[in-house]
């Protein structure tokens, strides 16, 4: 089986090109920048193609010949919007051209790696977005299956970068929303094998949705004290308004150009 994986170089489709590539099962990788992607991923036993998912004819030439296409290039909740790089261009547009170029080689299954939350009703652009991405793979007619995983932590985790890059800068931690936010963390390698079984078995897994997380649930007032240890930091922990620092988030993106915090990411907490 030949596997097209895009987003290869984002935090989860890095982990899953190393254990394909581990396990001596062949996989292309889509990638907007090899010089980097050569520093990140086994190249030596995967084949890069370069470009993403809003160019066509690197579309084209990346799915030639492909089986089964692992979605995973999205922009996430860690990044800010710029101009000409927006959640719902890259998120639904490029899933949008996923689809068609998928459908025009013959390919004939994807799987998406969306993410926890995704409901019509979500307020902002990227929840609606991601939302939207999953329903246009639906209601594409090909075969299809989609992984949900909550929030990730392992070395390098943007969500645990985040929080750390926050403690770092702030001698006061705002617990958003009083902090009792709940999260049910999972280990990346874990989304990983999900991903494996997910590619082992299409019968069974066929147009269904799994949502998966750890085998733990921590407020994030929790999550914060953890990592507090973990760091030996000491910080004066103060609850905050969700809408207040939502009004922070969006400043920070104004003027920082990679915010601890972004607007889409205080989607977590609504």
């Amino acid at each position: 089986m030949m596997i097209l994986i895009t987003g290869a170089t984002g935090y989860i489709g890095r982990h899953l090109v190393s254990r394909l590539a581990e396990q001596g099962e062949r996989s292309r990788c889509l990638v907007r920048d090899p010089k980097r992607a050569a520093q990140i991923l086994p190249t030596d036993k995967v084949e890069l193609v370069q470009g993403d998912t809003l160019n066509a004819t690197a579309l084209q030439t990346a799915v030639h010949g492909i089986d089964t296409i692992v979605h995973a290039a999205f922009m996430t909740a860690d990044r800010k919007e710029s101009v000409g790089n927006h959640y719902e261009n890259t998120n639904v547009r490029g899933t949008e051209n996923v689809i068609k170029a998928a459908k025009e080689a013959g390919v004939k299954r994807i799987v998406e790696i969306s993410g926890l939350g995704t409901r019509a009703d979500k307020p902002g652009s990227y929840m609606q977005g991601r939302y939207l991405a999953e329903q246009t793979l639906k209601d594409s007619g090909l075969d299809w299956t989609i992984i949900q995983p909550s929030v990730l932590f392992g070395k390098g985790s943007p969500f645990i970068k985040g929080l750390t890059d926050l403690i770092r800068s702030a001698p006061v931690v705002p617990l958003i929303g009083g902090g009792k936010t709940m999260f049910q963390p999972i280990y990346v390698e874990d989304v990983v094998s999900v991903i494996m079984k997910v590619l082992e078995d299409p019968t069974r897994t066929s147009r269904k949705t799994y949502t998966i997380g750890g085998p733990e649930y921590y407020s994030f007032s929790q999550v914060i004290d953890l990592l507090l240890g973990t760091m030996h930091k000491t910080r004066i922990k103060a609850p905050a308004p969700t809408l207040l620092v939502g009004v922070g988030a969006a400043v920070m993106e104004a003027v920082l150009p990679k915010p601890p915090i972004t607007k889409a990411a205080m989607t977590l907490f609504s």
